[in-house]
């Protein structure tokens, strides 16, 4: 037997003869209000008449009307925290009989809460080294290079090469056009395949060529495929980068010089660094409530975060403009994949939910409202219009328990036993 199996109960149910015919004799009359018959007024139809012409529809009127009755009154009776719909089944449904049908349920399940501050985590203090500061300067460098157009000549490596381009095969559905793209010959993120076939061309020429993008490539439209484009090379430009002197530092931003520049960027460092190390402990925690905490998971609430899952990437893949429904995807083998790493997720959540009912911790209005204010800046929409659309359809709740969850992180966090990690490389890839 699996741990989810141990969340079902079956309950059986026995409803009276006489309640039955009541109900019955109720709903037969409703039937008899309504309905029309020639030769009978409304209300005035026989109760033999209305079960022989409409004998399924009041049968299941009246199973609709006793059954959720019944039912709703033995879970309250047991205090069963009933997760999902029941499933129905055996019904027992002849005139003059008692009623009899099973409901196959799944409960919540009762756990003890077991230790859960003082743990145990790896832990590794943000640094921030002359190093790291450089590597920040040279990318806010990049992003202030200007680019110069450089007089007609065979392209070569190093320079930005302007090019029109048109895929011509390899794609289904609406060919690929841009009428101005830059691609930097040689450069690190530029497929071999362009830089092969741009080195030496000279602005104006023209030629086709078929690029093969590796199969994890960002964009899930190209990813595993060879698209032939039509490609033409407008013009070159060199890039030129500023130099790191208190006049870069200004541009940069409120600084007045290169000293207060490189303090600055280290603090961001060292707050990014930071955040990113407590969000790994924060997550080695929660594993290790998961692994203390021994019992079982309802399916239904498995059923709900697969679901959760997949729309997740299914909507990621409408915003690259794939098509969920027509793309390559075996998505029962994806609903497999992410089962065990499901149920873990509801186990965690059930065990910081009590976690949270035992320290008190709650979203207070004043977490809801300053949560609320920093969407609608990003959203540039009065605060107003978000928190009424965000609680019609159910996200004003899920960002509740969110903040909720996060509060009770930070409380584990704060009262684990930080264990020092072993220093080790921190290469920034930052774009």
């Amino acid at each position: 037997m699996s741990q989810q199996d141990t969340c079902k109960r079956t309950l059986e149910f026995t409803i009276p003869a006489e309640v039955v015919e009541a109900e019955t004799d109720r709903v037969a009359a409703d039937f008899s209000a309504k309905v029309k018959i020639p030769g009978f007024r409304p209300g005035k139809i026989p109760k033999s008449l209305i079960l022989k012409r409409f004998e399924s529809d009041v049968r299941q009127q009246v199973l609709d009307n006793l059954l959720p009755r019944y039912f709703k009154e033995r879970v309250e009776k047991e205090e069963l925290k009933v997760v999902g719909r029941p499933s129905v089944r055996d019904v027992h449904f002849h005139a003059g009989e008692p009623l009899r049908f099973t409901a196959e349920i799944e409960v919540t399940p009762e756990f003890e809460l077991g230790e859960y501050t003082g743990l145990s985590v790896s832990y590794r203090e943000p640094k921030a080294t002359e190093e790291d500061i450089d590597r920040r300067l040279d990318n806010l460098r990049e992003r202030h290079a200007t680019f110069v157009n450089i007089d007609p000549r065979p392209a070569a490596d190093g320079d930005h090469a302007v090019v029109s381009l048109m895929s011509t095969a390899g794609l289904s559905g609406e060919p690929i056009s841009q009428d101005e793209t830059t691609i930097h010959i040689g450069g690190e993120g530029t497929l071999p395949a362009f830089t092969e076939n741009l080195r030496g061309l000279t602005p104006g020429e023209e030629k086709e060529v078929a690029i093969s993008y590796p199969a994890d490539h960002a964009n899930a439209r190209l990813a595993g495929k060879t698209v032939t484009f039509l490609l033409r090379l407008k013009g070159l430009r060199s890039k030129e980068l500023p130099e790191v002197d208190d006049e870069f530092a200004q541009a940069a931003g409120d600084y007045k010089n290169v000293a207060e520049l490189r303090d600055d960027l280290r603090k961001q460092l060292l707050r990014e660094r930071e955040f990113l190390a407590q969000q790994e402990a924060k997550q080695q925690l929660v594993e290790t409530l998961i692994d203390r905490h021994d019992f079982p998971v309802p399916e239904a609430y498995i059923e709900q975060q697969l679901h959760s899952v997949l729309e997740r990437q299914m909507r990621d893949m409408a915003l690259q403009g794939i098509d969920p429904s027509k793309a390559d995807v075996d998505w029962v083998e994806v609903r497999r994949a992410n089962r065990d790493r499901a149920a873990r997720d509801v186990k965690a959540s059930m065990v910081l939910e009590r976690i949270a009912d035992r320290e008190a911790i709650e979203t207070l209005v004043e977490d809801m409202d300053r949560e609320i204010q920093r969407i609608s800046k990003q959203l540039r929409e009065p605060a107003a219009a978000v928190r009424m659309r965000y609680e019609k359809d159910g996200t004003l709740r899920r960002i509740a328990n969110s903040i909720r969850t996060e509060k009770v992180l930070n409380f584990l966090f704060e009262r684990a036993r930080k264990i020092a990690a072993e220093d080790r490389q921190e290469g920034e890839k930052d774009t």
